[in-house]
């Protein structure tokens, strides 16, 4: 084959299937801009009608996707790539794509299943397994977590929607349950007043579904312990935790109540060396 021969074949690629590869691949990219604007349009639509965020979240990346695929396809048909023959390639290589996809179209029912069930939504204060964090996004195929320390953690949706999990959020009100050791010389009617009369002060602690509890729960190895309970709205829990925490420590040293802490004796004995 000789220099014009190939000169004559690069010209005819050129203006033709050349022309039809770059109008492609300019399609494809004025398609992704046209799928990411309607993706937003159909986002605020959802959130005008107010759909739940959480549903919201999950069809924007379901119609995504869809989007993209149906995009994809049609470039391809438009370079006229035979899809008869891609389809039948996918199909006699489906066992293997099966098992190579199988953790992700677990992910993808996982999702499905969150959000037919509802086990949380979008805002909840979850804990699954080691981690915990608020909700931030269900996707297709993963779930987003970000901690108290403002880190982000995938959690797969296979796992979330076939392992256990405990849901902070779900419940409108919590109780906040403490435990306080006191030594054996304390006077324990004084104890408990102290201990209601911080439960009494505190504004956020609320009487419904019950009012305010204090109770010895054990006597202990070297302390009398005392449990205390109080109901507040979900929101206010920790707010309730670390107040108490501190509140009765300061109390406890102002009213002279001891709280017995680990100690060693230790006795030494004089010998005469030898």
């Amino acid at each position: 084959m000789n220099l014009e021969t190939v000169v004559n074949n690069f010209i005819t690629w050129i203006t033709t299937s050349g022309v039809r590869l770059v109008i492609g691949l300019i399609l494809l990219w004025i398609g992704l801009k046209l799928v990411k604007k309607f993706e937003k349009h159909f986002s605020n639509f959802l959130e005008n009608k107010k759909v739940d965020t959480t549903l919201v979240r999950f069809l924007d990346s379901l119609v995504g996707y869809g989007l993209k695929i149906l995009l994809f396809i049609t470039v391809l048909g438009y370079w006229k790539i035979e899809l008869t023959g891609f389809a039948a390639l996918v199909a006699s290589g489906g066992v293997a794509i099966g098992l190579a996809l199988q953790g992700s179209l677990s992910n993808f029912a996982g999702g499905f299943i969150i959000l037919l069930l509802r086990p949380f939504k979008v805002g909840d204060y979850i804990e699954t397994g080691s981690y915990q964090g608020t909700v931030e996004e269900i996707g297709l195929f993963y779930t987003k977590l970000a901690t108290v320390d403002n880190k982000l953690i995938l959690i797969p949706n296979g796992g979330l929607s076939n392992g256990s999990l405990v849901n902070y959020s779900a419940k409108p009100k919590r109780r906040v349950d403490l435990t306080f050791g006191v030594g054996y010389e304390s006077d324990l009617t004084h104890v408990k007043a102290v201990l209601t009369d911080i439960l009494s002060k505190h504004k956020l602690i609320i009487d419904d579904p019950a009012a305010p509890f204090v109770g010895v729960s054990a006597h202990s190895a070297s302390s009398v312990d005392f449990v205390v309970r109080a109901w507040c709205k979900s929101e206010d829990y920790f707010t309730i935790y670390f107040d108490l925490l501190e509140e009765v420590k300061i109390r406890f040293d102002q009213e002279g109540i001891s709280i017995p802490y680990p100690q060693m004796d230790l006795h030494l004995k004089k010998e005469d060396l030898k």
